[in-house]
């Protein structure tokens, strides 16, 4: 069964950071979507994202990601989308337009409560695991 996911940035911090705390199911996320071609996205700005906080250098990381992920595509239209979303953080709305953008049916965030009104429903990497398991 095909399901359609947008990754969303602290689950890819997990993985380069190794957080050791959040590391194995972050990971196994990653791990189902080299699995499932095509069927993980994420944000154009969750890359610019991991450029900042990866240091000294996120090339390699996002390179490796990208051969199994895909960016969500967008535009002027999803950043209108997302201006007008009834959330109180832009960047998770951005997040959320992003998945609309690529036909995702969860997005996959630890940060739960913040994607509570989300038009994507929001999954913890345990629970989406279980879900596609």
């Amino acid at each position: 069964s095909r399901v359609k996911i947008l990754i969303d940035t602290d689950i890819l911090l997990d993985v380069a950071l190794r957080r050791s705390e959040f590391y194995a199911h972050s990971a196994a996320v990653l791990s189902w979507a080299e699995a499932n071609p095509g069927q993980a996205a994420v944000a154009w700005h969750s890359l610019s994202n991991l450029a900042y906080m990866i240091k000294p250098d996120a090339r390699t990381f996002i390179a490796d990601l990208l051969d199994f992920v895909e960016v969500a595509p967008v535009s002027t239209s999803d950043m209108l989308v997302a201006v007008g979303l009834p959330m109180k953080d832009l960047e998770d709305a951005m997040q959320v337009a992003a998945a609309l953008s690529f036909g995702a049916r969860h997005l996959v965030t630890r940060n739960l409560p913040d994607y509570r009104r989300s038009a994507v429903p929001a999954l913890a990497p345990q629970a989406f695991l279980a879900l596609v398991e």
